[in-house]
């Protein structure tokens, strides 16, 4: 089984919940689709954007190969239900889920409480791949949880670009790895909420601080993208 996650720009969400039927038909499973709306709109403190224009949807989905003749049936249906003026790049991942999802049981399909924050991640100019990935998936995943109100985090490293679904490699924009985090909705617009340190000042600078200097190991804060999103589950 392999993932693919697309990042799509200038998608149309509506249709992009309607094509799961087709998807699962065409073999997709455990399908999730991300999206920037109106709810999510009080998380705009936390979006970090490096590029234009920025991802508005993400859909992730496991399938038996992403060879690219059996992938293509998924590629076009994602690309037909994004609309026609969307962007999209597709990327196969390995998944690692430190935190598997710990909150309130959702009907398929319905919005999950609170938000997904989608960051895509660059390693800096000049650091060894093995280098990133040690301070990222060995070093700061227990830095990440123990300072955050996560009820869910996953870790995707980029096995390689596939393209914008079915063109081949070229075209869709470098990415090193793609982090998926859940937080609860009042740490859309708090940042106590969202560090895990309600009512404590002290202690939310000092998870500000170990944050900063963890991420500063590993990432690019120049070509980092991060999106607030409202996630829904088909599983």
């Amino acid at each position: 089984m392999e993932k693919i996650i697309y990042v799509l720009t200038g998608a149309d969400g509506d249709r992009l919940l309607a094509s799961v039927d087709a998807l699962e038909a065409v073999g997709a499973m455990r399908i999730q689709v991300d999206l920037v709306d109106d709810a999510v709109a009080p998380a705009a403190r936390w979006r970090i954007v490096h590029r234009t224009p920025a991802p508005d949807a993400f859909v992730s989905l496991w399938s038996a190969t992403a060879h690219r003749a059996a992938r293509s049936p998924l590629d076009a249906i994602v690309r037909d239900a994004a609309g026609p003026d969307a962007g999209l790049g597709a990327y196969l991942v390995t998944e690692s889920c430190p935190l598997i999802s710990s909150g309130i049981a959702t009907p398929r399909g319905r919005r999950t409480p609170g938000f997904a924050q989608i960051a895509l991640l660059r390693r800096p100019a000049g650091q060894p791949t093995e280098a990133f990935l040690t301070a990222w998936l060995d070093e700061h995943t227990d830095v990440a949880l123990e300072t955050q109100s996560t009820f869910a985090y996953t870790q995707n490293v980029v096995v390689r670009s596939l393209g914008t679904a079915g063109d081949g490699a070229d075209g869709a924009d470098p990415v090193d790895g793609i982090v998926e985090e859940c937080f609860p909705e009042g740490a859309m617009g708090d940042p106590h909420v969202f560090f895990d340190a309600v009512g404590d000042d002290e202690r939310l600078a000092d998870h500000t601080a170990r944050m900063v200097a963890s991420t500063s190991k590993f990432l690019d804060f120049d070509r980092i993208v991060v999106i607030p999103t409202s996630r829904y589950v088909f599983d």
